[in-house]
């Protein structure tokens, strides 16, 4: 199994930063994922994805809301997913979810959202 841990949540002023953090352990090898990913859900909304990166290629993708704001990135040696959140907004507020998959093509990383693995999730608050 793979477990993966948030961290790096909390309170913030808009306009503020907050750099979120995703350990991953037990099965980390490649065979098991290969994409990992950033995902949010807002109070009486849907889960939205953010971010996503493949872990061999390096490729990344972002959600248009978050494009120039938000930087995902991954330390392979620390097995740490990483999420810079800079200009954050109001409307950034939600429980973010760190999560990684397996895919056949790099592309694929960047547009399912049927992740195999979850964290638990890390709360962001963003006051205005």
């Amino acid at each position: 199994q793979v477990q993966l841990v948030e961290s790096g949540g909390g309170s913030v002023q808009a306009g503020g930063s907050l750099r979120l953090s995703c350990a991953a352990s037990g099965y980390t090898a490649s065979r098991f994922y290969n994409c990992m990913g950033w995902f949010r859900q807002a109070p009486g909304k849907g889960r939205e994805r953010v971010a996503s990166i493949s872990t061999g290629s390096g490729s990344t993708g972002y959600a248009e809301s978050v494009k120039g704001r938000f930087t995902i990135s991954r330390d392979n040696a620390e097995n740490t997913l990483y999420l810079q959140m800079d200009s954050l907004k109001p409307e950034d507020t939600a429980m973010y979810y760190c999560a990684a998959n397996w895919v056949s093509f790099d592309y694929a990383c960047h547009v399912r959202t049927d992740f195999g693995y979850w964290g638990q999730g890390t709360q962001v608050t963003v006051s205005s």
